[in-house]
């Protein structure tokens, strides 16, 4: 039995994923997010007993072994994985043993301004960060933060991206209520400067640590249309059905060169008449994909015409 490491899990947007928990023992964050699916606890700028990055590589050393190499290797903690101290020699281990999988992050970001972490992160394939908020006040009230100004986090995002040239995700994690009504067009001016790869757009779908709420995949909807401009890939709520369209080929056609859809909007916005007129089109490669990090998004470029 494995102490550091879990899975396989499948991920609908990163593929198969070998989970590292750095932080097994305990909670370890320096948030206490509202919609968190870990318990409440009090947040911290540490991990107390350490992991050596020798046990945890001779853990994934043996799952590799015996089983098929997952799409991603994923290093996450029970909190946040940047305030492992030793996280750079663990990157560089892995690194030498990983094969065809891709090493992922997920982070709130908190570090992000730090330039050491910054050049610790840029040697990953794929860096996945929270940014549930631009305004303080309301990233306070979501994320009770310890001590952190998300003005740190966004400045240094920007410098991030700068220096980093591998997959680059934001997920926005919307809250009804606390998060769901901030200015959107400014978020996405922001996004635009910051310059991901990817947005993921969702709400609470898992037992809370607060009694907080989720919004509808109506409101994620009226939310995405502020990132048209970017790749926004809408978590819907899969326990919520929305009212589905029938979209002529000239209205697909029209749509898709505003905002890429995905797999998920289509099963979610397009009647079956609908479906058929995005197949022929696909079919005619008018409609063309690209691959971002496991989740395919659909676009037609500016020059087709309807």
């Amino acid at each position: 039995m494995y102490k550091y490491i879990f899975g396989p899990v499948f991920s609908r947007r990163f593929g198969s994923s070998l989970g590292i928990d750095l932080s097994p023992e305990k909670k370890s964050c320096n948030f206490d997010c509202l919609y968190c699916e870990l318990e409440k606890s009090r947040t911290t700028d540490k991990i107390e007993n350490e992991a050596n990055p020798e046990e945890i590589i001779e853990e994934v050393k043996d799952f590799l072994l015996k089983n098929e190499y997952p799409d991603v290797i994923t290093i996450t903690a029970n909190g946040e994985p940047t305030l492992y101290s030793k996280l750079e020699k663990l990157i560089d281990e892995l690194n030498k043993i990983k094969g065809k999988s891709k090493l992922l992050i997920l982070t709130n970001g908190s570090t992000i301004f730090n330039l050491k972490i910054q050049n610790i992160l840029r040697k990953l394939d794929i860096v996945k960060v929270s940014l549930d908020a631009i305004d303080n006040k309301i990233f306070k009230k979501v994320d009770r933060p310890l001590n952190i100004s998300v003005n740190q986090i966004i400045e240094g995002l920007k410098s991030f991206r700068k220096i980093y040239n591998g997959l680059l995700v934001i997920e926005i994690l919307v809250v009804k209520n606390i998060n769901d009504n901030q200015d959107f067009k400014k978020f996405a001016q922001i996004l635009k400067e910051i310059n991901p790869d990817r947005i993921d757009l969702g709400t609470v779908d898992r037992p809370p640590a607060y009694k907080v709420y989720p919004v509808s995949n109506k409101k994620l909807l009226e939310i995405a249309k502020y990132f048209k401009d970017l790749n926004i890939n809408v978590v819907y709520r899969k326990e919520e059905n929305l009212q589905k369209f029938d979209y002529s080929k000239e209205e697909i056609i029209n749509t898709l060169k505003r905002r890429p859809f995905t797999i998920s909007d289509i099963e979610n916005l397009f009647s079956e008449k609908s479906k058929k007129n995005f197949n022929e089109l696909l079919s005619k490669n008018i409609v063309k994909s690209k691959t971002i990090g496991n989740v395919n998004f659909f676009y037609v470029e500016d020059n087709v015409r309807a």
